[in-house]
């Protein structure tokens, strides 16, 4: 059984499709040209504002005329991650889906049903014959996972409609009406490459096996970070006596991602060889200790190199680990106002060398609160600068207060009722959708968010349950149906 054989069809030909066309944040060249092509093949109305946002117009079906213009909202981008040893081009390569049980996986890398899956329901509604609805306004928006660059720039006059379903949250069954919001802090340690000391023991050290995840939706499964354990094995070695040189440091990739792999390369004094070996296994213990509820699979290894051509000397070597040892990993604070809902987060997403012999520490940093989310930018910020590192804060994006009055939130849990004889969960979440900048240029705007089961986005472990999009899909459906019409 392959991806091709699943129902409903009409939403998982239209995944299918999607699959097969590379649209990797900041190049979504390839799925926008689709998005043209499909509205012209369906001779419906569409345009492009100036970011490539595109929105394509469906006209009411008979007897609907009188029902509110419905927005229906995904992002084209996914976040492009492969484990080790994966050969893979996103720029070009389709992702290569597999069924294992329940649920819908890909080769080795992310799948791409955040937000592929929703973008599939608009194209398939876009498309059907069958489904009574009003207007229909479809919104595909670009590059939401590295800056939310499209709802940034989505101008005030591109839509009509006072709806909006948003198709980017995670789990069937709930229906959220809020978010966080965020900002992302970068430290960049500068540096001028030494010569090699003598008589040095020269290593490998590198973590692998995490399951990484979402660092908004997944930052309270106490998931392990590689950079938060790579660095607490170097820790000790910028002691004085054991003088840790670098030539290498590497870990994590994206800001809304929890660091799966790390690694780095570096020396000690060669006399303290048997040292590294023992702190190592002494670590190895711990940290799988620690982790065998959350990422049991976690591995740590050791291995002897030849000697590097030049270093990142012992004193920056220092303040760059004492500052990643002391920059705060995770929940910072839980919600006083929502039970169970994590209000202010921090990940250290990434740490990568350049060419210009600077290294860049990347974190990002979320909070229901606007007040605590500066807070705690603050807080990392002036980790980093007490390391006498350089500090950028980006301009970082607002939250989305819930409205637990909405109208169309009202519906939408009674349709739910009807169809499933339970009401759907009404929740907010942690990771940021781009519904808190739509509310800021079209304030009128009633907005809930809905989407099926989907786990481990952001990493190659990402998967998407095939009988929560069914479920997901026909609710979908019959609220389109229900919408009701303007008195």
């Amino acid at each position: 059984m392959t991806i091709k054989d699943l129902k409903p069809a009409e939403i998982w030909s239209y995944f299918y499709d999607i699959t097969q066309i590379p649209r990797p944040s900041k190049k979504e060249e390839k799925i926008l040209a689709y998005l043209l092509d499909f509205a012209k093949k369906h001779n419906l109305k569409s345009k492009q504002d100036k970011a490539g946002n595109i929105l394509i117009t469906k006209e009411a079906t008979s007897g609907k005329e009188n029902v509110p213009t419905v927005i229906l909202q995904s992002h084209v981008d996914m976040v492009c991650e492969k484990n080790t040893g994966v050969e893979h081009d996103f720029d070009n390569d389709p992702i290569e889906t597999y069924i294992d049980g329940d649920w819908l996986k890909a080769k080795g890398t992310t799948l791409g049903a955040d937000n592929g899956v929703g973008v599939a329901a608009q194209l398939a509604v876009l498309a059907s014959k069958d489904i009574a609805h009003g207007k229909i306004e479809a919104l595909f928006t670009i590059d939401e996972e590295t800056g939310l660059t499209g709802a940034f720039a989505l101008e005030k006059n591109f839509l009509s409609g006072k709806i909006l379903l948003n198709l980017d949250t995670e789990e069937e069954g709930e229906i959220y009406i809020g978010c966080a919001g965020g900002k992302g802090t970068r430290a960049f340690f500068k540096y001028k490459p030494k010569e090699t000391p003598k008589n040095y023991f020269w290593f490998k050290v590198t973590v692998k096996g995490l399951k990484g995840g979402h660092s908004g939706s997944d930052i309270d499964h106490g998931l392990g970070n590689a950079n938060k354990i790579l660095n607490r094995f170097l820790h000790p070695f910028v002691d004085e006596k054991y003088k840790l040189v670098l030539s290498e440091i590497d870990g994590g990739n994206l800001h809304n991602a929890i660091a799966r792999e790390a690694y780095a390369i570096g020396g000690v004094k060669s006399k303290h060889k048997e040292t590294v070996r023992v702190k190592l296994n002494n670590l190895i213990a711990d940290v799988q200790a620690e982790l065998k509820h959350t990422d049991p699979d976690v591995t740590l290894t050791l291995e002897s190199t030849d000697t590097p051509n030049k270093v990142i000397g012992a004193k920056k070597v220092r303040k760059l680990v004492l500052a990643i040892y002391a920059c705060p990993h995770g929940v910072i604070g839980m919600s006083k106002d929502i039970p169970g809902v994590v209000e202010t987060s921090t990940n250290l997403a990434s740490i990568k060398m350049n060419e210009k012999n600077i290294i860049e520490v990347g974190t990002s940093q979320r909070s229901l609160i606007e007040s605590s989310k500066l807070d705690i930018v603050n807080m990392v910020s002036s980790v980093f600068k007490l390391a006498k590192s350089d500090v950028v804060n980006s301009e970082g994006y607002p939250g989305w207060n819930p409205n637990p009055d909405s109208a169309v939130l009202k519906v939408a849990k009674d349709e739910y009722k009807k169809m499933y004889d339970k009401f759907p969960e009404v929740k907010v979440i942690h990771a940021g959708l781009e519904c808190g900048l739509f509310l800021e240029k079209y304030p009128e705007l009633d907005m809930i968010s809905i989407g099926p089961t989907i786990r481990n986005a952001h990493s190659p472990d990402e998967k998407v349950e095939i009988a929560s999009v069914a479920l997901w899909w026909d609710f979908f459906v019959k609220l389109l149906e229900n919408m009701p019409a303007q008195k």
